[in-house]
């Protein structure tokens, strides 16, 4: 038996792991005492990796449909079926007849992401989608308007900070969303213990809200209007004062401006929390000695949130919390992304071209997936007829899973690179299952770079992935090569390019942005600069020190609108949803440490117990309906309807239901056989797609207007 050191990489935690393995076989997972990050944190699913690892039901050749069944295929017969069809398909009907998808295990992989760019530019289609905009385009947009790169992201500096307020987030679950907090539960103690304040505003009483010293309930969407109000206090209180960021900022009058008509006063009714509450809680934000407010999923998944993100972050500009210890910062990684973004042309770009069919603006050559259906079923020039799935499930991930299921049945061609036949991927005629978790190496090549502390870690594989098998990267340049030679590009300077650099594998390529970056010439205690070769000598990760400012450097002399036109121009819609009329019941997402989206279902470890796809319904709901905990209800929207057991819980406030997304599983044809006897129901069969936010397109699936009664 041997023990080695890995990092996990199933989350945005990267949590440090110490692994035994015997003959081949992960016999034991703990968390790593010596991980400068994790410092020995674990959550359930990180012990259960080495389930998926060695899951029975994990593909492990490439598979071929014949009929309704499925039969093994060799690779490179594989990947040049895959690519015959897939040109054959551009070529009768055009570029953007073949649809991308990527899920969100690609951003876990340094080796995916790099290769991916390469597959997106030789595919040279506009049909490109992803999960980022399910989750993450508003922070997306709001860095690229405010700081001219998506890639420049502020993370909250949670280790210093002495008040910190939540919005729409449950770091002690998540461990972090665009903020890398491995074991944010001890990280949120530490902040109370050193004498700061935690302050949640969730529709829900999470489980970070449980910790808080205030929670307050809000009416989902209605985050925006919050926001405006403590802006309205601090200026009509006298509370704003000049910051050390002043000659870097403008438009701060506009932004006051807007703010000035949204008393709390007026707001109150509409967010459902009292006007003296917004009017301490913008007080107590200003007074202290530093803070950061911290939106996510909740604030990016709702009709408003392009215009909430933004707001999130002129809150922290306006009161001097902001590249300061204690505010918002930014993580200078050991492979600088804005730098690499800037490199690489990932900076961003904003509706160079829309959607042909809803007019949804792309943003950094991708669709949002609000307007995949329609681009899927719609006839004519650029009609998606072939799918590339890329470690997505969209079918039980995407609004509407219903009418995506239907339409990658009707699909001339689809080819999946994944590991599992799921009820996506069982659509597909081809199936391309990659090494997977300890079988790869591991660089946190996005996740170092939104840490809360500074830390660099390379883990190298531990496990054997057996003969013949491919890493994701290995499959991404197959049918990247192939594309280009189909084109006639074998001998061109792309397709060279594409050989000569790629073909020498990620570690290579991670070895020269390690030497190039900020670390790389002379950091101590390696003389020589960071490389990739220091990095394996250090199994456990290095820490480079607490976050430090460095937005003046990556602004590069660019100012910072506080209020772009793009954004500005939405308050009026954020204003008229204060007379909106409240719907019976809107229903909200929530999740599990035990789960992570659709994918980890397969592990009886982390299903067992009772079922967790339960709708929390409050008690003056459930009574009004007459309701107990137990009782099947039906949830219906516009879309359609499921049912699921009832859990009565004043976790939720009055008029919010909630059910976790991601089930739904035991579907025809797939093969998931734990997951299956726990399957649960997909909220994506009743959240609608029709329903996004316009600035941004993302989709709106939190406060969908619902019915429940009883099944």
């Amino acid at each position: 038996m041997k023990t080695a050191h890995a990092t996990c990489h199933l989350c945005e935690a990267c949590c440090g792991l110490t692994v035994d393995i015997d003959g081949g076989r992960v016999t034991r997972i703990r968390g790593d005492e010596r991980d400068p990050l994790s410092r020995g944190h674990l959550c359930p699913k990180g012990v259960a990796l080495a389930d998926v690892q060695h899951d029975p039901d994990r593909l492990r050749t490439p598979l071929r449909r014949r009929g309704d069944d499925w039969e093994p295929v060799g690779w490179e017969e594989a990947f040049d079926d895959v690519v015959d069809r897939l040109a054959a398909v551009q070529r009768a009907h055009g570029r953007d007849a073949v649809g991308l998808y990527f899920g969100n295990p690609v951003g876990h992989s340094y080796g995916a992401m790099l290769y991916g760019f390469a597959f997106m530019e030789a595919l040279k289609t506009r049909n490109v989608y992803s999960s980022q905009s399910i989750d993450a385009l508003p922070r997306l947009l709001t860095s690229f308007q405010l700081y001219g790169s998506q890639a420049v992201l502020p993370i909250p500096d949670l280790d210093r900070t002495q008040f910190l307020l939540v919005l729409g987030a449950n770091p002690v679950v998540s461990n972090g969303s665009v903020m890398t907090a491995p074991d944010a539960r001890r990280r949120l103690q530490d902040l109370r213990a050193r004498g700061g304040r935690l302050v949640v505003v969730d529709p829900r009483r999470t489980e970070t809200a449980a910790l808080a010293d205030t929670h307050h309930f809000i009416r989902p969407g209605t985050d925006a209007l919050l926001l405006l109000a403590m802006l309205h206090t601090l200026e009509t209180e006298g509370l704003l004062r000049p910051t050390a960021l002043d000659d870097v900022l403008e438009g701060r009058e506009r932004l006051l401006a807007l703010a000035r008509p949204f008393a709390p006063e007026r707001v109150a009714a509409a967010t459902g929390i009292g006007a003296a509450e917004i009017r301490q809680l913008a007080r107590d934000f200003a007074a202290a000695p530093s803070a950061v407010c911290y939106g996510r999923l909740g604030t990016c998944t709702q009709a408003f949130g392009t215009t909430t993100s933004w707001l999130v972050d002129a809150l922290n500009l306006v009161t001097g919390n902001f590249d300061r210890p204690g505010g918002a910062m930014f993580a200078a990684a050991a492979v600088d992304l804005p730098a690499l973004a800037q490199r690489i042309g990932q900076r961003g770009h904003y509706a160079r071209w829309r959607s042909r069919v809803g007019g949804l603006p792309e943003f950094n050559g991708e669709l949002p997936v609000a307007a995949f259906a329609d681009e899927l079923e719609t006839p004519g020039p650029g009609q998606i007829r072939a799918l590339v799935l890329h470690a997505g499930n969209p079918v039980l991930s995407l609004p509407n899973g219903r009418r995506l299921d239907a339409a990658f049945g009707k699909l001339d061609f689809v080819v999946a690179v994944d590991i599992y036949l799921n009820e996506s991927t069982r659509h597909a005629h081809y199936i391309l299952p990659p090494a997977f978790g300890l079988e790869n190496d591991h660089f946190a090549l996005l996740f170092h770079a939104l840490s809360v502390r500074n830390t660099v870690k390379f883990s190298p594989a531990l496990l054997d992935a057996g003969p013949g098998a491919r890493h994701d990267w290995e499959i991404l340049l197959a049918l990247t090569t192939r594309l280009l030679a189909r084109r006639g590009l074998r001998g061109s300077l792309m397709a060279a390019g594409a050989e000569a650099v790629l073909g020498r594998g990620p570690r290579r390529l991670l070895d020269v942005l390690l030497r190039t970056g900020a670390y790389g010439k002379g950091f101590l205690p390696f003389k020589k600069g960071l490389s990739l070769a220091a990095l394996e000598a250090e199994p456990h990760g290095i820490d480079l020190g607490p976050l430090t400012p460095r937005l003046r450097g990556l602004l590069a002399g660019r100012k910072i609108d506080l209020a772009p036109a793009l954004f500005a121009a939405d308050v009026p819609r954020v204003e008229a949803h204060l007379q909106a009329a409240a719907g019976e019941l809107v229903l909200i997402g929530r999740r599990s440490l035990r789960s992570n989206n659709s994918w980890m279902h397969n592990s009886q470890r982390l299903v067992k117990g009772p079922a967790r796809c339960t709708l929390l319904v409050h008690p003056d709901d459930a009574r009004r309906r007459g309701l107990a905990t137990g009782d099947r209800v039906r949830i219906a929207s516009r879309t359609g309807a499921i049912e699921a057991p009832c859990e009565v819980s004043d976790e939720v406030m009055p008029g919010v239901v909630s059910l976790p997304h991601g089930w739904g599983h035991g579907r025809p044809g797939a093969r998931l056989a734990v997951a299956a006897a726990h399957a649960g129901v997909s909220v994506n069969d009743v959240t609608d797609e029709t329903r996004y936010d316009p600035i941004s397109g993302a989709s709106d699936v939190n406060g969908l207007p619902v019915t429940v009664t009883r099944a």
